[in-house]
Parts: C-alpha cells; sequence; structure tokens
C-alpha cells in the first residue's frame, strides 16, 4: 500500500485462519441451508449463471464445424448456436431417424479404402 491509499489495513489474523482446521470453526450461528432454498438459488460457473436445463459435456467436434458456429456468432456464443442447431435438427428430422443417418454416414466413412 502507499500513502496516498485510502484502503484500511485488515485486522483479521491471516496467520491464524491459515492454521485453523475445518473442525475448529464455529458454525453454530449459520443455519441450514433448506431445499427450497437450494431449488431458488442461481447456479454460477466461472462466475456465469448456468442454467438448470443444460448440462455440460465434452465433445469432440470437426475443426470445420466449429469454425463456422463461431463465424456465425462472430466468436461468441457459438455454443448456443450449436445447441440450437442441435434441438433443431432433432424436431425437424427426429431423433430416430437422424441417428439412423448418422450411424449410416460414419459406417460409409469406415468402408472407404484409403
Amino acid at each position: 500500500m502507499n500513502d496516498d491509499s485510502t484502503l484500511e489495513s485488515s485486522q483479521t489474523d491471516w496467520k491464524t485462519l491459515e492454521n485453523m482446521k475445518d473442525e475448529d470453526i464455529d458454525l453454530s450461528e449459520i443455519p441450514e441451508v433448506t431445499a427450497e432454498q437450494i431449488a431458488r438459488a442461481t447456479l454460477r460457473v466461472g462466475g456465469k449463471s448456468v442454467s438448470r436445463r443444460k448440462v455440460r459435456v465434452n465433445i469432440y467436434l470437426d475443426a470445420e464445424v466449429v469454425a463456422y458456429f463461431k463465424a456465425q456468432a462472430g466468436g461468441r456464443g457459438y455454443q448456443t448456436l450449436v445447441n440450437e442447431a442441435l434441438k433443431e435438427s432433432i424436431r425437424r428430422e427426429g431423433i430416430e431417424t437422424l441417428l439412423r443417418r448418422v450411424i449410416r454416414e460414419e459406417l460409409s466413412l469406415g468402408a472407404e479404402p484409403a
């Protein structure tokens, strides 16, 4: 801190806190969290709100697919566009028909001579 600082120095004994064990912390004045509170809570990951209707997954996509959606989204929010495209594809074609087509395409790629 420099002399021009308007911040007061902390009165917290950080050394004591660093050495404190979990069982030494007095939680008696902290009320239990109810199921209702959890249901109303905003779920955040990395500080950003996360919809409870969405599930985080890791998938591999072709580079050109990612490049296409990033270009469409201007670099931000492309995952939302991918999600919307997948939902639209399911609505339009039906999941069973879509799955059969994708499996046929994947099998035909494996059958091509190298």
